[in-house]
């Protein structure tokens, strides 16, 4: 099996789930019991928060956990706009975000809020005049992801915060790092809310993060307890947060080796493109980790399935989008339908190696001219 759909999940690694299992089957009391093994569990929170903070390079910041990045982008959204509905009704972001900061700004959009998006180009960028020029006194919060999850693209963080800042000190950056997080570096101090994920990093699924800036706050989504400050109530997933913890243990010394590692495997998969007519790169200045490649001539799903029967394993995008009634391919948002229908996403990592990419680019190179012929047939 050679799996390249690494953007949709990672498998969980040896230790991480070593150290969920422990908490599951030894350390399993709850974190809020006032007994001794109650605050075994609670130092194990602890000490994760610490180690996730250290990691995004802000200390003097807040982490929440949360049961993933979902949840995470909703509370930053919904959490800022109620806190701060006194500063205004103003939003600000891009067509091509997750859907779980998508359909947050659709319900604000709904009770009567203003939601500016910002145009991209055919490769996935804002224009940063633009987003000057949208920042106004009454804008809440601007919510543009650090890596977008369909085509790859790098998103300036540092700019991104600098701009809103100068035109509007009291409004929000909010940065979707699910892709980003331990994958590429990140300096928490230039933005105010951080969505990060556990089992993007070969963490445990059900678990993520929202941090939070010194100053800034939010309002709860979720009601009816005291743990993380009232602010995300309901026992912690100490199974999850230890896995989690354990993965940007393992990763967050490691991203300049990784980021060129995974960047070979890319790069070997790139071949493709010189061996077979009529494929497109998708985005420029992209993520070693996404590849984004469209096949003239042919339904990205059924070149995914012809693939899976090889034992190679992509996606067509968002697998939070893959199953919606309607059409939420980003990637047909940025080029255009029909490009966007052809479009296959590899993505990578660190344990995928440039053999595994030698392979598929065999396994295309017999299957791609023969999809195509089918089709014309």
């Amino acid at each position: 099996m050679i799996y390249f759909d690494n953007a949709s999940t990672t498998k969980t690694s040896d230790a991480a789930a070593k150290a969920a299992l422990g908490m599951m089957t030894e350390l399993y009391s709850n974190p809020s019991s006032l007994h001794g093994f109650g605050f075994s569990s609670e130092k194990v929170i602890n000490d994760a928060r610490k180690t996730i903070i250290r990691a995004l390079g802000d200390p003097e910041g807040s982490l929440f956990f949360t049961s993933g990045g979902t949840e995470a982008n909703n509370t930053a959204i919904l959490g800022a706009a109620n806190a701060y509905k006194r500063n205004g009704r103003h939003f600000i972001t891009t067509d091509i975000e997750h859907p779980s900061v998508r359909a947050a700004y659709d319900r604000l959009r709904a009770e009567g809020a203003e939601v500016s998006l910002l145009k991209v180009d055919k490769n996935g960028s804002i224009d940063l005049d633009e987003l000057e020029n949208t920042v106004r006194e009454d804008t809440v919060l601007v919510s543009i992801m650090a890596v977008n999850n369909e085509i790859g693209t790098i998103n300036d963080t540092e700019s991104i915060y600098g701009i809103i800042k100068k035109k509007n000190p009291r409004a929000l950056y909010h940065a979707d790092c699910v892709q980003a997080f331990c994958k590429h570096r990140i300096n928490g101090k230039n933005a105010d809310f951080i969505t990060i994920s556990s089992h993007k990093i070969f963490g445990a699924k059900g678990c993520g993060g929202l941090f939070c800036k010194k100053g800034v706050r939010f309002s709860p989504m979720i009601l009816g307890g005291h743990q993380q400050q009232s602010l995300r109530p309901g026992t912690e997933n100490t199974p999850g947060i230890a896995a989690f913890s354990c993965a940007v243990s393992e990763l967050a010394g490691h991203i300049d080796e990784n980021l060129k590692k995974v960047g070979e495997v890319k790069n070997r998969l790139l071949r493709i493109t010189e061996l077979i007519p009529d494929i497109h790169i998708n985005g420029e200045n992209t993520s070693p980790y996404i590849l984004n490649l469209s096949f003239d001539g042919l339904r990205g799903e059924v070149l995914l399935h012809a693939l899976e029967e090889k034992g190679i394993y992509v996606s067509t995008g968002s697998a939070c989008s893959s199953k919606a009634k309607k059409n939420e391919n980003v990637t047909a948002k940025i080029l255009g339908l029909s490009r966007g229908e052809s479009s296959v996403r590899f993505s990578f990592s660190s344990e995928n190696t440039p053999e595994e990419a030698d392979q598929a680019v065999n396994v295309l190179c017999g299957l791609v001219p023969e999809l195509r012929r089918f089709r014309r047939a």
